[in-house]
């Protein structure tokens, strides 16, 4: 495999689980199997289905908005503003909120990629697997 450029603005899935303007560009659909890059817009109000990376680290960085990131695991609920880095722990329950007047601007995502959770949403076939 050679390198190869992606845009944000042509991703090859879009997840609504995560936000009405969620774009996964690096993900196992086009061969990224350890590394993972979504472009994520959350709208004022908006907020992600809280969900669990079950096999993965989530991490966010929010490029533009203020908003929460909900840990329902430990029962805390953290802000975060633009310049931020939200890091999400293997197995932890969470949702994104844009709970604080401003939409959210981020990118990043589970590593190495949420395959459990994208054969679960029918991203991938039940049957896919990383290479070995």
């Amino acid at each position: 495999m050679a390198i190869r450029i992606f845009h944000r603005d042509h991703p090859t899935l879009r997840l609504p689980l995560i936000s009405k303007d969620a774009r996964f560009v690096v993900w196992p659909g086009v061969g990224a199997w350890n590394a993972n890059m979504n472009y994520v817009r959350l709208e004022p109000g908006e907020e992600n289905v809280p969900h669990i990376h079950s096999l993965s680290e989530d991490t966010i960085f929010i490029l533009e908005g203020e908003g929460t990131i909900c840990d329902f695991t430990n029962d805390i609920e953290v802000p975060f503003r633009a310049g931020c880095v939200v890091h999400v722990p293997v197995g932890v329950k969470h949702a994104v909120k844009a709970n604080r007047g401003t939409g959210i601007v981020s990118v990043g995502g589970p590593a190495p990629a949420d395959v459990p959770l994208l054969k679960a949403v029918k991203a991938l076939p039940a049957d896919a697997e990383p290479p070995k």
